[in-house]
């Protein structure tokens, strides 16, 4: 069985009918029980009112009046109704309450009739009372013979209406009960199974391409937790697909130029003069140098991306390594010694790009400080600033995409605009972040805030 609704349905119809089965087995047992209990009480009292009657009533052949008045006496005494037939079944006397009884007798006052022999062969009928709601069971009336003698059920359950007494109404009772509360189950189950349907529908659309496939959070309960958890996972996928896609885009488009420069290099090294041979081999090599570059920070654009942050940590002093980049660019780093805990690799990668980015556009002054602030969820920074141009407030957080470069700045320093991609994804793989200010004075300040433990997402 596929449908999941149907799967739930029907355990739901398969509990409750066991229930139902119990129970009734259940109440029968107790009601069996009871009923033994009610005829053993019925019987001491029968033979309590036999052996009493035995001795009182008159002998068998005193005259008729005398027996009568006799059963009349004791018919008021035990408020009982009686009659007496003698031993051929012929009726000797009956109480006024008999009569009363017999007159408007209907088959439950006559189930009730107790037929109790007398040692003399006469037999002593007794109309036993009975609580209410109590429903007798088959009884002798005058002329059935003994073996007929019956006592009948006990009380019905207080929720079981007049009449509803016997073993077949309370198996329909339970049936028709059973039946509410499965058909009253079914739009519960329904209402909860659709919101799954819905669910699977709109993962089977995403993964049909439709990256902007949402479904819908309704409720509270762990379907809606499913329902947020799928669309914020959509969210990120449809994110690192789009990202993936332009950073390809851009990739293919930045590859163009050297790779054409490269072409029509080589193409020209065979009939270019002795002279210019050596200037087409340095630009060779610089385009391949570029390229080499490209690609790698494409891939490593990219593993950052797609992929959680892979090694062990370890502890790092960021101002030895903050001053081992910055002497690569001739510019010294000044602070105090902060332990941090990250990859080396991927932190001096960051600080290799921000010092290159401002050697290319700082116009040769270069300041790095490492420092501490207290309070803050990145108190350990590191500040790389120059006295460049600066760069314009509309474009602070624009250059931290990828390929983004300032209007003018591709033909006149180079790059592809993936450095700063770079150490914003570096920064926050390490549970930082990087932002671009203004410096006072001009030019611009770059800061890469830390923890110091990283956060890894």
């Amino acid at each position: 069985m596929k449908s999941l609704y149907l799967r739930i349905w029907l355990t739901v119809v398969a509990v409750l009918a066991l229930f139902a089965l119990i129970s009734g087995w259940l109440m029968q047992q107790h009601l069996e029980h009871e009923r033994l209990r009610y005829e053993e009480r019925v019987r001491e009292r029968t033979e309590a009112w036999a052996d009493l009657l035995q001795r009182a009533l008159p002998a068998a052949g005193a005259p008729l009046a005398e027996q009568e008045q006799a059963l009349q006496a004791w018919s008021q005494r035990l408020r009982v109704p009686m009659a007496l037939d003698d031993a051929g079944g012929r009726r000797l006397g009956t109480s006024e309450l008999f009569r009363h009884r017999e007159a408007e007798a209907g088959p439950l006052q006559m189930r009730r009739l107790q037929r109790v022999p007398l040692d003399d062969g006469r037999i002593l009928w007794l109309l036993r009372p009975g609580p209410r709601g109590v429903g007798m069971g088959p009884g002798m009336g005058p002329g059935m013979g003994p073996g007929a003698n019956r006592v009948a059920q006990v009380p019905a359950p207080w929720f079981l209406p007049p009449g509803w007494r016997e073993g077949p109404a309370l198996i329909v009772l339970l049936g028709v009960l059973f039946a509410a509360i499965a058909l009253g189950a079914w739009p519960v189950v329904r209402r909860l199974t659709r919101r799954l349907e819905a669910l699977k529908q709109g993962v089977e659309a995403f993964g049909a391409g439709a990256l902007h496939q949402r479904v819908a959070e309704d409720g509270r309960d762990e379907v809606a937790a499913v329902a947020v958890s799928f669309n914020r996972a959509a969210a990120r996928i449809e994110a690192l697909l789009q990202t993936h896609k332009s950073l390809l885009a851009n990739a293919s488009h930045e590859l163009r130029s050297p790779l054409t420069r490269l072409k029509m290099a080589v193409s020209m090294l065979d009939d270019a003069p002795q002279a210019q041979r050596a200037a087409l081999r340095r630009e060779i090599d610089i385009d391949i140098v570029e390229l080499d570059a490209l690609v790698e920070e494409v891939l490593l654009a990219s593993r950052l991306d797609a992929a959680p942050l892979q090694g062990d940590d370890e502890e790092i002093d960021l101002l030895a390594l903050a001053a081992e980049e910055a002497a690569r660019v001739g510019a010294t780093a000044q602070g105090e010694p902060v332990l941090v805990r990250g990859q080396e690799r991927l932190l001096r990668r960051a600080l290799r790009n921000l010092l290159e980015n401002a050697r290319r556009y700082g116009g040769g002054q270069i300041d790095v400080t490492v420092q501490t602030l207290q309070g803050q969820s990145t108190p350990v920074q590191v500040a790389v600033c120059d006295r460049g141009p600066g760069v314009p407030a509309a474009f602070r957080e624009r250059i931290f995409e990828p390929f983004f470069r300032l209007p003018g700045h591709a033909e006149k320093a180079g790059g592809v605009g993936l450095g700063l991609a770079l150490v914003r994804q570096i920064a926050e793989r390490h549970g930082g972040t990087v932002r671009c200010q203004e410096r006072v004075g001009g030019g611009s300040c770059f800061t890469l805030a830390l923890p110091r433990e990283p956060s890894r997402a």
